[in-house]
């Protein structure tokens, strides 16, 4: 029996969106980005965590304005609707759809990943040696990704509370692993001995970062469930508990990742930081099963399974409420706002596990696609960049008031950093989103006759374009005309022409 929509359950406290916050992003993050920043930046991902949790503090602040005075369901997803209309906001809307598509597949298949260092032994094979799922690898994440749903399809007060009492046992599992890993392999030298502290200098720092950002991911989920929320006054909380929180563990994880690389049992030369990100599997388990710790072991193979396991089912209740909030904004069909009994868009869920059912089987198997899914999040950088602007817009029309402290500062160097993020991102993962996200809005575009506030948007759409280009001619990208500091200033003072064109762009 459905009903039409008019009002989702207001069930969640402070405590269940900072646990929601946490244990949403406390995931394949923090697993596997460490051994891909460090190939990039050594012993100093240290400090693009610190950086990617500053970065990530901004943009939170402007979800927590827009949030308090749109306390919606998907809100982030809708905040440009407001105060440049309907093209930007679809632009906006489908960069965040496809962040959300694409994250519960991934974190279905590091499930996968973590299950395949037990079964192995039994020739099971789920992940092939170069890191990609197999066949049986991918039906298998097919299967989580629909073991997902019950924590989704009942009342949000039962997400709330069973995501709250697992993110409580994720978190001390978390912290077990992380102590046994400090108290096991404590060696220092792994931070001077090969290269210094950063071996690659600031390059390699700020190249870090976009892969320290997918691990941040948590503080956008906050917002998508700000209309369920008992007291919506305390988003702002929640946001800022939760970046506060995940920087804290992210750090301490860092350290123990570097404390405890052992350079041969991983068939790797000492020091030859960049061959750490063609490391097969979970970079903890690996380590732990050279050591040959077997307690350790254990635990980090459990928390390889359990820990993407909560973040994907977390990411799948965030990414309907997305696919509703389109449905609200007229880009997808009226149906999807259907709630089912227990007051849940029951046809937003179905078609949002369809589709990531979907990418899971059909990607696995192809490198080339697999690739692409992890890629296809940095449509997410270019979503929440639109946020920032469509805020002090808002101010500045008199719309809304501040109730951030020195909004306007804060909005223009959350949008630089958002800009920073998506540059760092590199080719050809930018090219990626952005060739899905053109797609997505140009058919969505024709089908539902999307075409007002055309000059609204222009500015939007040149952005995206900038960024796609910096990517191209920078250092990291594909024909490295420009050194990284000066295309990463170049990145940032555009950024600030970009910004204020945009505010001044405002309906």
């Amino acid at each position: 029996m459905e009903k039409k929509v008019s009002s989702l359950k207001k069930e969640l406290s402070l405590l269940n969106l900072v646990i929601i916050g946490i244990a949403g992003a406390v995931g394949t993050g923090v697993l596997f980005s460490s051994a891909g920043m460090a190939a990039v930046a050594g012993p100093a991902i240290v400090i693009s965590w610190l950086l990617g949790g500053i970065f990530y503090l901004f943009i939170g602040l402007t979800y927590s304005q827009m949030a308090l005075y749109y306390p919606e369901a998907g809100g982030p997803s809708r905040y440009p609707l407001y105060s440049h209309g309907r093209v930007t906001n679809i632009i906006n809307a489908f960069s965040d759809l496809i962040w959300y598509l694409f994250i519960p597949p991934i974190e279905a298949l590091a499930v996968v990943e973590g299950l395949n260092y037990f079964t192995v032994n039994y020739n099971i094979i789920l992940i092939n040696s170069q890191g990609i799922p197999t066949t049986l690898g991918a039906a298998l994440g097919v299967l989580i990704m629909i073991a997902f749903i019950p924590f989704n399809y009942y009342t949000v007060k039962f997400f709330g509370k069973s995501t709250t009492w697992f993110g409580m046992v994720k978190f001390i599992l978390y912290i077990s692993v992380l102590l046994g890993f400090l108290i096991y392999f404590l060696h220092f030298t792994n931070f001077s001995a090969y290269g210094g502290f950063a071996p690659f200098g600031f390059a390699g720092i700020f190249s870090a970062i976009p892969l320290a950002m997918f691990a941040f991911g948590g503080i956008r989920v906050i917002p998508d469930y700000a209309e369920e929320t008992k007291d919506h006054t305390v988003l702002g909380k929640a946001i800022l508990y939760t970046v506060l929180g995940q920087t804290a563990i992210y750090i301490a994880f860092a350290v123990a990742f570097i404390a405890a690389l052992d350079w041969k049992g991983l068939g790797i030369s000492p020091g030859d930081w960049g061959s750490l990100s063609s490391l097969p599997g979970n970079p903890f388990i690996d380590i732990a099963g050279t050591r040959e710790v077997i307690s350790l072991l254990i635990l980090t193979g459990i928390i390889g399974i359990i820990g993407p396991f909560v973040t994907g089912y977390i990411y799948q209740g965030g990414g309907m409420r997305v696919l509703f909030a389109i449905s609200r904004s007229k880009y997808v069909p009226e149906k999807i706002q259907q709630l089912n009994k227990y007051s849940i868009p029951l046809w937003a869920l179905i078609v949002f596990v369809i589709v990531g059912a979907l990418v899971t089987y059909i990607a696995a198997p192809l490198p080339t696609i697999y690739g692409l899914i992890s890629d296809s999040v940095v449509a997410g950088y270019i979503g929440f960049s639109a946020n920032p602007v469509a805020m002090q817009a808002l101010i500045s029309k008199g719309k809304i008031k501040p109730i951030i402290p020195a909004s306007n500062v804060v909005s223009v160097l959350a949008f630089m950093f958002a800009s920073l993020i998506i540059y760092w991102s590199g080719w050809p993962s930018v090219p990626y989103a952005v060739l899905l996200l053109l797609i997505a809005v140009v058919v969505f575009s024709i089908i539902y006759k999307v075409k007002e506030d055309v000059r609204n948007s222009v500015w939007y759409m040149a952005y995206i374009g900038f960024l796609t280009l910096m990517t191209y001619i920078g250092d990291n990208g594909a024909l490295s005309i420009i050194n990284f500091y000066e295309a990463s200033a170049i990145t940032a003072i555009a950024s600030l022409a970009f910004y204020y064109w945009g505010i001044r762009s405002a309906k």
